[in-house]
């Protein structure tokens, strides 16, 4: 079975890497050479040097350039595993088993963008990793593999990123040779469940006060790395914010926003209905005990 391989990120990488061990039949690769758009971004082409597999640096994934070059390495199934932009009809109906596309979401759950950060920032409880069958929506084909996993107070964007990864490479392990041998299963989505997440921006990462502390600490730890981060806006001044810890206090007559510690380079500030403590920030100078945020 002859694969065709997309991806620009971490997590491309890693399972362009599992591919391999498991001795796929990679025909090609495509990739960036940059990406300003992933936090999360890696250079697949030193993997595919190693390794003698062709590979092509592109901007755009449905490019003619590109289709044509796709096309000449005659894959059996595409596999698109950390790709930002849709992937029209004619690259989807290219190989004969069609496109593999990646979503950690329990589809037809959670369609749509940055489903890590999302997850964490509205504090669900569970998620899923989910190989699928790419149609022209977004991320409403057919199920190829999908397995649960729990969402745990302590997790944030690097353990969850982490955890899919490891759950992936074992789905892979397990449907790959389900596809070589024509023996895999494909499961409908019920388009009546699904709702799809919008696209994330630089407001939609900004620490406001006026929030509880549990939304404050589940913004916190779904941007921090590999991610952008948080920020709190601050004297004219975006300021990262990596790591917070919820704080009880139960004053209700102090303003939201005020600093109420500040010393040995952490600050607590009064949210609307408790305090967090920042832990790990980009602060040059802390603010003072009495300031507002």
């Amino acid at each position: 079975m002859k694969i065709l391989f997309i991806g620009t990120v971490e997590f491309s990488l890693r399972t362009l890497e599992k591919l391999l061990f498991l001795n796929s039949e990679i025909v090609g690769v495509c990739t960036k050479r940059t990406s300003a758009f992933n936090s999360d971004y890696a250079n697949l082409a030193p993997t595919c040097v190693v390794n003698n597999i062709p590979y092509m640096y592109i901007d755009d994934i449905n490019a003619k350039e590109t289709i044509i070059w796709i096309k000449s390495l005659e894959p059996d199934i595409i596999f698109c595993f950390g790709w930002s932009s849709l992937i029209k009809k004619e690259l989807l109906n290219l190989a004969p088993m069609g496109v593999v596309g990646y979503h950690p979401t329990a589809l037809p759950l959670n369609r749509g963008r940055h489903p890590l950060i999302w997850a964490l920032a509205l504090g669900l409880k569970e998620s899923a990793s989910t190989f699928f069958f790419m149609e022209e929506g977004a991320d409403d084909g057919d199920i190829l593999s999908q397995k649960k996993f729990e969402i745990l107070y302590e997790d944030d964007a690097q353990s969850i990123y982490n955890k899919v990864i490891n759950i992936s490479l074992r789905q892979i392990e397990e449907f790959l040779p389900e596809l070589k041998n024509k023996t895999f299963i494909r499961k409908k989505q019920d388009h009546s469940l699904a709702n799809i997440w919008k696209k994330r921006g630089k407001k939609d990462g900004i620490i406001d006060f006026r929030m509880n502390s549990d939304a404050i600490y589940n913004l916190v730890r779904a941007l921090t790395k590999p991610y952008i981060g948080a920020h709190i806006e601050y004297k004219g001044k975006d300021v990262s914010i990596w790591k917070v810890e919820e704080i009880k206090y139960d004053k209700q007559n102090i303003e939201n926003g005020k600093v109420l510690e500040s010393d040995d380079n952490t600050i607590v500030i009064k949210t609307y209905d408790s305090a967090i403590k920042i832990l790990e920030h980009e602060f040059e100078i802390l603010p003072k005990v009495g300031e507002y945020l």
